[in-house]
């Protein structure tokens, strides 16, 4: 039994494989080159690229050699949606998010020794292919009709696709066959969404090379809800700091649901079994501790951020919620959590505003009169400390950092805002 192949089964990364027999003894036989790809659709990598990233460092760990694949010219394309034509975005926003991507892949990976990764682009090679030898050399290769019968593709054929679209499959699958040439290359990994394009390289080198390649697919991670993982109400998870705060990437996972923090530990950490079931204990037995929300947060913000960003991130958190002092917080970290709190702007005159005005424009009490009940039930907080005068005005002490402003009512209920004078 391969106990890379079994760890991977028991963390829950393996969604569909070719044949399982036949991939154990690949795995057997000694290390294994393989590859996923990463598309610059976007200027970031998110929460489902991490999947196949903490994937790649499982089985790099275990000996065998990753090729992390930026898709320049993929990224120019785009795989097919289910709902609508892709918009193309123009060639040099894709090559700048090419050099954002390649940064961001390459901190996850190690390139040294005998199992060392390599970063490739896939422009280097089909942006040197002829139209002609394309059709010629892979497009030979393809059935329509398989074509045809893909699910994403299916989808669209009352809407329409394009030709561009359509034709995305051949060019993954071209990538699998120019590095099973480059670098022996004889296993790709990715999504479960990916699994038609997957095997359709899979396909190529057997019909091409006579070679049987092999391919392994992760299933896609939801919410409890059935919702994609990796969303939240402003939108995707990133990995870039720029994008998604280690703040508000550390809350992400702290707020993960109880049924699905023991899924996202297997996952996103590498907490031994023992490990994990113990912290699923805790969250049965004791869920209000969230003691498997706090693993995982800390883990997963270690790793695509920094400890130092994760404590800030902690220092934060308690800030807020009075256990701390939030004026000692640095500048970056206050914008990032009043960012979060989506705090309002307010350019007040020759005076700073009221503490009922804050309130308000914070949006901790919904108007006026109930900022005034809170005032006077004792249960107002301006950067926690206590208001008692329902006539309070902000005082030039109050402007954390010169700017921010972060009030509270009662012990939960916690907003910002920002001055701009």
């Amino acid at each position: 039994m391969n106990a890379v192949l079994d760890e991977l089964s028991w963390r829950g990364f393996i969604a569909h494989s070719t044949d399982p027999d036949a991939l154990r003894a690949h795995f057997d036989a000694g290390p294994v080159t393989f590859y996923v790809g990463f598309d610059p659709t976007a200027p970031s990598i998110h929460m489902g690229n991490l999947v196949q990233l903490m994937l790649v460092r499982l089985l790099q760990a275990a000996g065998h050699r990753p090729i992390l694949l930026v898709g320049g010219s993929t990224g120019l394309i785009g795989d097919p949606k289910q709902a609508a034509e892709r918009s193309m975005n123009p060639k040099e926003l894709v090559a700048e998010w090419v050099e954002r991507i390649r940064t961001q892949v390459a901190k996850f990976v190690d390139f040294d020794g005998d199992a060392g990764a390599t970063l490739v682009n896939n422009y280097d090679w089909t942006s040197q292919l002829s139209t002609l030898d394309f059709l010629r050399d892979v497009g030979k290769h393809f059935s329509v009709n398989r074509m045809l019968d893909r699910e994403v593709v299916r989808a669209r054929l009352e809407t329409g696709i394009s030709y561009t679209e359509f034709s995305y499959v051949l060019l993954q699958s071209l990538d699998f066959r120019e590095l099973f040439r480059r670098y022996h290359c004889t296993m790709q990994t990715g999504g479960s969404d990916q699994w038609g394009n997957i095997t359709a390289g899979v396909e190529l080198i057997r019909r091409s090379e006579g070679v049987r390649v092999h391919a392994l697919a992760t299933p896609l991670l939801t919410k409890a809800d059935g919702t994609k993982f990796g969303k939240t109400e402003a939108g995707t998870v990133w990995l870039d700091p720029g994008m998604t705060s280690p703040y508000a990437f550390h809350q992400f996972f702290l707020n993960a649901e109880d049924a699905k923090v023991g899924e996202y530990l297997r996952i996103f950490t590498t907490r031994s079994a023992e490990e994990i079931a113990e912290l699923e204990r805790q969250t049965i037995e004791k869920p209000y501790l969230r003691a498997a929300q706090r693993a995982l947060a800390d883990d997963i913000t270690d790793l695509v951020h920094s400890p130092a960003d994760r404590r800030a991130a902690t220092d934060a958190a308690a800030a807020l919620f009075g256990r701390s002092e939030l004026a000692e917080l640095p500048e970056g970290t206050l914008r990032a959590v009043c960012a979060e709190l989506g705090a309002a702007s307010l350019t007040p005159g020759a005076d700073l505003p009221s503490v009922v005005e804050v309130l308000t424009a914070a949006g901790v009490v919904a108007t006026r009169s109930a900022a005034r009940r809170a005032i006077e039930e004792g249960g107002a907080y301006v950067n926690n400390v206590k208001v008692t005068d329902v006539d309070a005005v902000l005082q030039p002490s109050d402007l954390l950092q010169g700017r921010y402003v972060v009030v509270r009512r009662g012990k939960k209920t916690v907003g910002a805002v920002t001055i701009d004078r």
